[in-house]
């Protein structure tokens, strides 16, 4: 996998870049156990919990019917998937191998292919279990109806892509500050069980609640998701473009600290911890 060889034009080039890639994801899949099977089945499991657990909450606050009409628990799964998407892949990539790291020093691998694999394993496992909870639901508990799937797959999709450029941010500031970003990332994602507005429908807040929550681009992306999944509703204080535009931005941004942190990187810098 390491073996250092001169490509003999870009096509080749490209191919063994897809092969570092490939190989990063499969060995950040096998972090959480060494069967990737179980590794999908322990992040299934932690959706169903969350779901459980939020509907515990619904159930003890009295409310027991979704606040869109439709089926109440596709309306929690619809917000609960998306949370998970995000903060996945923000998870990954900020974890993912900083500059500074021993293997960064092995032949052709480098930060891009290392932040690629872990984003790429967020998706896989994601989108996947996502699949699987809503195939199990449909059909063994009660059939439902999704308006227009091909959207709301397309806004799982842009949750993962979001929560990834988020997290090149974040690993960037890890890697020159490494417990002050950890702890700037594990905050932030657990901000977001509450700022993702993913209990509520965008369109019963008021305006003084409203603004709590449209800087986060997650709270758009989750709105946006269940006007793709509810025939009957029609997001009115969300936007599609401000998230795409956000996490451009996040990008660039990411991409050109990671840049400077590639070329500043030294091996002394976690001599002293």
């Amino acid at each position: 996998m390491f073996v250092q060889r001169r490509n003999r034009n870009l096509v080749q080039a490209a191919f063994t870049t897809l092969a570092l890639i490939y190989h990063q994801t499969v060995h950040t899949l096998r972090q959480t156990h060494a069967n990737a099977v179980i590794g999908i089945l322990i992040t299934m499991m932690q959706s169903v919990l969350m779901v459980a657990g939020f509907m515990a909450m619904y159930w003890v606050m009295g409310v027991k019917r979704s606040p869109i009409r439709g089926d109440f628990l596709l309306f929690i799964m619809s917000g609960i998937f998306m949370f998970m998407a995000f903060n996945g892949a923000m998870a990954k990539v900020s974890g993912a191998g900083k500059s500074t790291n021993q293997m960064m020093k092995h032949g052709p691998l480098n930060t891009a292919i290392a932040m690629s694999g872990a984003a790429l394993a967020a998706l896989y496992t994601n989108v996947l279990s996502a699949l699987v909870l809503i195939a199990i639901y449909h059909m063994l508990i009660n059939p439902i109806e999704i308006e227009n799937w091909r959207g709301a797959l397309a806004m799982l999709v842009l949750a993962w892509f979001s929560g990834s450029a988020l997290g090149l941010v974040f690993l960037s500031i890890r890697t020159w500050f490494p417990v002050p970003g950890q702890m700037i990332s594990q905050v932030f994602g657990r901000a977001n069980m509450v700022a993702s507005g993913k209990m509520f429908a965008a369109n019963n807040l008021p305006n003084f609640m409203l603004a709590m929550f449209d800087w986060n681009p997650l709270f758009h992306i989750i709105d946006q998701t269940r006007g793709f999944v509810f025939v009957n509703y029609t997001p009115h204080n969300s936007s599609l473009s401000y998230p795409i535009y956000v996490t451009l931005a996040l990008l660039m941004i990411g991409l050109m600290a990671e840049f400077v942190t590639r070329n500043s990187a030294s091996l002394s810098w976690g001599a002293g911890r």
